[in-house]
């Protein structure tokens, strides 16, 4: 009885559609017309391939070290949030992993979020960082990693050619665009035939999608830790020895500073007085240590292993 009246109830609603499209395609043929063209280019728009947006990197600290980069990304069919205190929808592509040499371990994760919330986030800073914010909790929660809370933008990851992020995400790219039809030469059941056979091409390579916590309860939380984050860089790992000669007599200092976060020299900013020395990286690392012996500040050299993300710092004892 209650399938019965269900499927009663829908072909009411279709006869009324029916007929209100007869009498605004005989009544008002331009309006008919914006109509109909209105759908079909939403159902085009909702074919279009997701676009990278931006690109973070972050230190995974367990179960496994490593680099961990997230695709962010724009997707049209990724619903927009309707109210902030309703989940946030997003899809998200297959794992990959994978090292190289000037790299080592990493995995790379590609999230997709409405382009309208990316681009209002744009305009505040503070909010594009709570985005940037979210994926990092979202990737840490979804995969089971302990993550560094701070993170940079980077131009690219591995494997972020436009095809491989597709592939990841399930979008399937058609080997034809569809026809622009004639709308003014159709019925309404013919035009609603197309654009109904448009969503169902469109809902059959969906991807998966997954939901957030409520927006309102994360924002809250991540205000909190992007403020500490951008306050108190990390201290980071490092050793202190002092090199003998042959004689046994002190001969130099090295400094050895593990920058996992790091990418080239460029990045850090060094500061020697023949007493101490001071490290800094912008917003992510800075480390102040003495110098266990007076040394020579103008012997002092350093190298930044990009393999290792190590830097090692020489300086002669006086």
């Amino acid at each position: 009885m209650c399938s019965t009246g269900s499927t009663e109830d829908v072909l009411q609603q279709m006869s009324k559609l029916w007929s209100m499209l007869d009498d605004l395609s005989e009544n008002d043929p331009a309006a008919y017309r914006t109509l109909i063209e209105k759908q079909i280019k939403e159902g085009a728009e909702f074919r279009a391939p997701p676009e990278l947006d931006s690109c973070l990197c972050t230190e995974i600290l367990k179960p496994k070290k490593g680099l961990l980069y997230i695709n962010i990304c724009g997707w049209k069919r990724v619903p927009a949030p309707q109210d902030p205190s309703r989940p946030l929808p997003v899809y998200t592509g297959k794992l990959e992993t994978g090292t190289n040499e000037d790299q080592g371990w990493y995995t790379v994760l590609d999230v997709a979020l409405n382009p309208v919330l990316l681009q209002e986030s744009r305009e505040n800073k503070a909010e594009i960082n709570q985005v940037y914010m979210l994926a990092l909790s979202f990737a840490q929660k979804q995969l089971g990693m302990t993550l560094s809370q701070q993170y940079r933008v980077v131009n690219s990851s591995p494997n972020s050619s436009p095809d491989e992020l597709h592939c990841r995400l399930g979008f399937q790219k058609l080997s034809s665009a569809p026809k622009q039809p004639n709308t003014a030469g159709q019925t309404p059941a013919a035009l609603l035939q197309h654009i109904s056979s448009l969503q169902s091409e469109n809902q059959e390579d969906s991807a998966p999608q997954i939901i957030f916590r409520p927006a309102e309860k994360i924002k809250k939380d991540l205000i909190h830790v992007i403020s500490a984050a951008s306050v108190e860089p990390q201290k980071p790992e490092y050793r202190l020895e002092v090199k003998t000669d042959a004689a046994g007599v002190p001969d130099s200092v090295e400094l050895t500073v593990e920058l996992p976060m790091v990418c080239s020299m460029s990045e850090c900013q060094l500061s020697m007085s023949k007493d101490d020395v001071l490290l800094e990286v912008e917003d992510l690392y800075y480390l102040l240590v003495d110098f266990p012996k007076t040394v020579n500040e103008d012997t002092a050299s350093a190298i930044f292993n990009k393999k290792k993300r190590r830097l090692t710092l020489k300086v002669n004892v006086l």
